[in-house]
């Protein structure tokens, strides 16, 4: 058995905590948790504190909140912990090359995605507006690139015809936290040698905004499709109707023997019109083919399945996105 060793954390977002019990959970000593300072957030700008800390608090493990990792108290504090491992997930900070150096095994990262392929902030909405089939987890090396580093091993899963952003999300945060605990103790014993990544493939995955989420009608009803399950839950795909925004949460493409769902199809009227309504959705026109909206959501209002907004309001033969 290889004897316990010294891991510090680094993570913020939800995706980040599984990994954080792995360790939490392992026979190795997890000395300290390191994440994003506090932030106020939301409409009332109340003070909230990331997923890994609260659940790090939870587990009575020390948390060190540094605004930076390059100022020199920041650095003497990781230092005196004596770390023999990194694990990085999420974090959200860049670590200096000074602080990659301060584990004896390195620092490690869980990035999920199968690098070089979707590097970046933004990976699993990435995947999904690309339309990839594919998609998983890479366990890394970190060096002082954004997500350059060699790989030690990769996970592989499909991404479901209208799976969301969040649902793969939480499926890839935990095949991140399995493949860590597979290879935990192999990292720390010098058994894992990474390999370095391919020259070619490597695409960029820009950090996500709101304005990103506005639908372009002309755009064919598979791209809106991807659009709607990348941006579920953030920032939320969403247009106009009747001057108001409609946050449009999930699609579907209407099955292939409705003949106004072929892509090739002319549109029969301008996209964003709503062409039909029923007990099925809300189907609109788009650039090319048809798209029916399931879940949708007008300001101040909950969500609401289609069915039920259609109870209360008329929107056949409206046109969407205009404003």
């Amino acid at each position: 058995m290889t004897r316990p060793q010294r891991i510090i954390f680094a993570g913020s977002p939800a995706f980040a905590v599984p990994a954080l019990q792995v360790l939490a959970e392992s026979q190795h000593e997890l000395v300290a948790v390191l994440t994003q300072p506090d932030r106020p957030a939301g409409r009332g700008q109340k003070t909230r504190i990331s997923p890994v800390k609260a659940r790090a608090t939870e587990l009575d493990i020390t948390v060190l909140q540094p605004e930076s990792l390059s100022d020199s108290e920041a650095l003497e504090q990781i230092q005196s912990y004596r770390p023999d491992l990194m694990v990085v997930v999420a974090y959200g900070l860049i670590l200096p090359a000074r602080v990659l150096t301060i584990p004896g095994a390195g620092c490690v990262n869980l990035h999920a995605s199968l690098l070089p392929r979707w590097r970046g902030a933004a990976p699993i909405q990435a995947a999904i507006l690309a339309g990839d089939r594919s998609t998983g987890i890479s366990l890394m090396k970190m060096d002082a690139g954004l997500d350059t580093g060699p790989v030690y091993t990769t996970r592989s899963v499909d991404i479901g015809a209208d799976e969301n952003a969040g649902q793969l999300h939480d499926r890839l945060a935990q095949l991140g936290a399995d493949l860590l605990a597979e290879t935990l103790d192999d990292l720390l014993a010098g058994r894992c040698q990474p390999v370095p990544q391919a020259a070619d493939g490597a695409c960029y995955a820009a950090r996500l905004h709101k304005k990103d989420a506005l639908i372009d009608w002309q755009q064919t009803a598979q791209h809106i499709h991807a659009r709607i399950r990348a941006y579920n839950p953030w920032p939320v795909a969403h247009t106009w109707l009747d001057g108001e925004v409609l946050r449009c949460w999930s699609a579907v493409l209407p099955p292939d023997d409705e003949p106004a769902s072929q892509p090739d199809r002319r549109p029969v009227c301008a996209p964003g019109t709503v062409i039909n309504t029923g007990p099925e959705g809300i189907d609109v026109q788009t650039g090319a083919g048809r798209l029916r909206l399931l879940s949708v959501q007008m300001p101040g209002r909950k969500r609401m399945t289609a069915t039920d907004f259609l109870n209360g309001r008329e929107v056949l033969h409206k046109t969407l996105g205009l404003h």
